[in-house]
């Protein structure tokens, strides 16, 4: 009877087959172990290169800083309040609040105390407190404040990045700034906030495609040019993708990522948190002040992010034609952009008469951040970054796709837009140090509440320091 060959064993074959045998399972080995190694190896998203100046690219840039002062004048100043004396109002329906948008009974006082008690000349002055800069990046004339720590012994001085959104600018970090700078138990930080190009005193792109990815390129370049190898980051809004793409770039310079703002909407483990969640949230990774703020969902986001995404819309494709009036009549301005301080702040202002707006904020901090888009006529280039970020859609941006590996703390702030459980943040973020729910605050986190932000940054950090 003929041997059964199907039945063989190892040790049954010969030489040749066995050496046939052993050099496809060592490269099958070495095949996963390729994988493993590439599973484990940091993704990055590119670099790339860009010239955003007017024409064409000079043989040589200019790569100096340059100190740089906030100016006015009586004639800038007599021109606002000839402005504003020209205004139109239109009276608001009976009780509706701020649900129409900026309410023009208190509209008109506001603007009344603009035109006759608020001190822009004094506000400049403030502006002036912390040093001023500018440097050319790609073509572009960047502005920034840079604030060191007063020296003291033992002390370890940290650099630290803070990255604005819209309708804000780097004045949002006035308030936290002398926080992050003084003695927490031996660390301080040494801050850096650009103006996002386009935004007050930075200049906008001459060029079609300035998006985030532009920006995290320019503020990385930025950190380099002014000496820092490794440093931290922190934002919210647009700083929040900002910061997160300079994380993708160079995660070997960014030690820690630091966000008030995050978002993850996508995938079957949040598919499954909708269905699951508001039953069995520890089924899903969820937390009972996870149930308590996204639920129930259609109402709590979807249905407000409807209501209060229209701005957004309209500045992600016609961003020329939205800021054109804006451009040229003041207190449009003011209404335009200080109803998002009332509503982000907290939903409920917008059943209020007064928006709710000087309970978190003075007018003359709120006049001031709209002064800085007034005398820099910013507002349409601010614009131009949402129809530059949504040319094409975000989902399939290389960014989107890119996991983030650097360390990062997140502060969920509860009155935030939508809001984003930790199970969901890890999908994107994979390196999460600190998770932690704000007691108060929205959308404007360090404008709001200074020093919330400021203690989470600073426990963040000592736990990434090992401090």
């Amino acid at each position: 009877m003929q041997p059964n060959n199907n039945n063989k064993t190892f040790f049954g074959l010969d030489a040749v087959q066995k050496q046939v045998l052993i050099g496809s399972a060592v490269a099958a080995g070495g095949v996963l172990a390729y994988l493993v190694h590439k599973r484990r190896q940091i993704q990055t998203i590119p670099l790339g290169e860009g010239w955003w100046g007017a024409g064409e690219k000079p043989l040589s840039e200019d790569y100096k800083i340059y100190p740089f002062k906030v100016q006015t004048s009586d004639e800038e100043i007599r021109d606002l309040y000839e402005r504003i004396d020209k205004t139109r109002y239109t009276d608001p329906l009976e009780d509706c609040g701020f649900q129409y948008g900026f309410n023009s009974t208190y509209l008109k006082k506001v603007v009344s105390y603009w035109r006759n008690e608020f001190d822009w000349k004094k506000q400049v002055a403030v502006l002036n407190k912390y040093p001023h800069f500018k440097t050319r990046i790609e073509g572009l004339d960047i502005h920034f404040i840079h604030v060191r720590p007063p020296h003291r012994e033992n002390q370890k001085v940290v650099p630290l990045m803070l990255v604005h959104g819209w309708p804000g600018s780097f004045y949002e970090f006035y308030r936290i700034l002398p926080l992050l700078t003084q003695n927490h138990g031996g660390i301080a930080f040494e801050v850096i906030c650009p103006s996002i190009p386009g935004y007050g005193f930075s200049e906008a792109s001459h060029k079609q495609g300035f998006d985030s990815l532009a920006a995290a390129r320019i503020f990385l370049t930025l950190m380099e040019r002014l000496g820092f190898s490794q440093f931290y980051l922190q934002g919210g809004d647009w700083g929040s993708l900002i910061t997160t793409n300079m994380s993708q770039m160079k995660p070997q310079c960014v030690k820690g990522l630091h966000l008030n703002m995050f978002m993850s909407t996508r995938g079957f483990k949040v598919l499954m948190s909708l269905i699951i969640g508001p039953y069995l949230p520890f089924l899903v990774g969820l937390s009972r002040e996870d149930v308590r703020r996204l639920f129930p969902y259609m109402e709590k986001n979807i249905w407000n992010m409807l209501k209060e995404s229209g701005y957004m819309h309209i500045q992600a494709t016609k961003p020329d034609t939205a800021g054109c009036g804006l451009n040229s009549c003041p207190v449009g301005l003011a209404a335009y952009l200080l109803e998002k301080f009332s509503t982000w702040t907290d939903m409920k202002n917008r059943d209020l008469p007064d928006g709710g707006l000087e309970r978190k904020f003075s007018l003359d901090d709120l006049l001031t951040n709209v002064m800085i888009y007034w005398t820099t006529g910013s507002i349409v280039s601010s614009m131009r970054f949402y129809k530059e970020n949504f040319r094409s859609n975000p989902d399939n941006r290389v960014d989107a796709k890119t996991p983030i590996y650097v360390p990062t703390g997140l502060a969920a702030f509860p009155a935030e837009l939508m809001h984003c459980p930790k199970s969901w943040a890890q999908i994107r973020y994979r390196n999460i140090c600190s998770y932690n729910f704000m007691p108060r605050g929205g959308h404007f986190a360090a404008f709001e509440e200074p020093e919330l932000v400021a203690n989470d940054v600073v426990q963040f950090v000592k736990k990434v320091e090992k401090f």
